[in-house]
């Protein structure tokens, strides 16, 4: 008796969420390896192994896309910063903990960053991202601090302490990632604490 027939390959269908994830996935790892030249529908197709006719359809074109991938940086960002059960809450050390750890200081990530950043200004629908998810960055950051220092009864702008904030981590990432020897975790994470708690004083480790 002959050998039998092997079955052809099965073809998994994914949903339109997935695929919408896979999309965004592929689009932020073009980021990652070579920046916005790397960004191109042909590329994302290839890496995601979906039609060029799926990006029209999730996104209605690459600027949706990018503006999509945008989102999904700020949301990972954002999640890092969140408690891991509903009514707990995450302590402004572990926040900054969280911000400096290697998944955000990575020189992989900062490429992705560095691209996005770039067509901001240029890009309408990536500066309507921007202005949104910097927004709730900013203002969980200052929830997290105007929690503190009420704790303490102290008086602080939390506002404007987030936004100075926001601006050192932004240079530790350059520095870490122009020179990771020169700039650790361990040392990102004191100059954030230098400067919130000459306004807070010692933040616990909870």
């Amino acid at each position: 008796m002959g050998d039998q027939p092997q079955p052809g390959p099965r073809f998994r269908r994914y949903s339109s969420a997935e695929r919408r994830a896979m999309l965004i996935d592929a689009g932020l790892e073009c980021l990652k390896r070579g920046g916005i030249r790397e960004f191109t529908i042909d590329n994302i197709c290839a890496a995601s192994g979906a039609s060029r006719g799926l990006v029209t359809h999730h996104f209605g074109s690459k600027d949706g896309l990018l503006a999509a991938v945008y989102a999904a940086m700020y949301d990972r960002t954002l999640a890092g910063m969140e408690p891991a059960e509903a009514g707990s809450r995450v302590g402004l050390r572990a926040v900054i903990r969280a911000l400096v750890s290697r998944e955000m200081l990575g020189r992989e990530g900062l490429n992705a960053w560095l691209a996005l950043w770039g067509e901001v200004a240029n890009n309408e629908h990536l500066r309507a991202e921007h202005r949104r998810h910097y927004a709730a960055y900013r203002a969980t950051l200052a929830a997290a601090i105007a929690e503190d220092a009420a704790a303490k009864g102290r008086l602080v702008d939390a506002g404007q302490l987030a936004v100075t904030l926001i601006s050192l981590i932004d240079g530790l990432w350059l520095e870490r990632c122009i020179d990771a020897d020169a700039m650790s975790e361990a040392a990102a994470e004191a100059a954030c604490l230098t400067l919130l708690e000459g306004f807070l004083g010692p933040l616990s480790m909870a």
